[in-house]
């Protein structure tokens, strides 16, 4: 995979439920500009994005901007990592993680080619 210059989507409380009806797998980080490790995961969420372009959403939420959807997914440490398939959770990593990491949780989401 070559890495491209798209960024992630940026989801909010108001576009939530258009990106989560998108079929396919939806990776969202959910982080806050204070936070010092979510700042360092921040280039590594818009490289999945244009790695998986095409193949998988990449997203990211500002928790203080966004209450309704933090709330609703009961996320209390940052950055956490939620993944969905076709609207459903179906993973989900606290803390920091490298890149191999989340690739890794979306590829084991993806369809087998």
């Amino acid at each position: 995979m070559t890495t491209e210059t798209t960024k992630a989507v940026y989801a909010t409380d108001q576009n939530w439920e258009d990106l989560l009806q998108k079929p396919g797998v939806l990776l969202v980080d959910f982080s806050a500009e204070w936070c010092p490790p979510c700042r360092r995961l921040e280039p590594i969420i818009h490289e999945l994005a244009g790695d998986f372009a095409g193949s998988a959403t990449v997203a990211t939420v500002d928790v203080e901007m966004n209450p309704a959807v933090t709330a609703r997914y009961n996320v209390r440490n940052m950055p956490t990592i939620l993944v969905f398939k076709d609207g459903q959770l179906v993973n989900r990593q606290v803390g920091f993680a490298t890149k191999p990491v989340l690739t890794n949780l979306i590829e084991s989401s993806l369809p087998l080619s």
